[in-house]
């Protein structure tokens, strides 16, 4: 972890920035020595189609319908008026 004073954050924000982003570094903010925040990346997100890409490499035909059939469980597949 990189420790870097408030004013040279305020002087090199983007170069720290971009350190973030980039290597994934987390930079410790202090002022007056005193740690007052701390920058880390984002954790990184996963999308439901990116969570389930090789889900139908791993199942057999058989299988992938019934996990289907499982989650879709009591979903009514017909278009409803919900103001109705």
């Amino acid at each position: 972890m990189q420790t870097i004073r408030a004013t040279d954050l305020a002087r090199r924000t983007r170069e720290v920035l971009d350190k973030v982003v980039t290597q994934g570094a987390t930079v410790i903010v202090e002022r007056n020595e005193i740690i007052i925040a701390r920058i880390t990346p984002e954790a990184p997100h996963m999308t439901a189609m990116q969570a389930l890409a090789d889900l139908d490499e791993n199942l057999s035909p058989e299988e992938a319908d019934a996990w289907l059939k499982d989650s879709r469980g009591d979903f009514d597949e017909s278009v409803r008026n919900p103001w109705a």
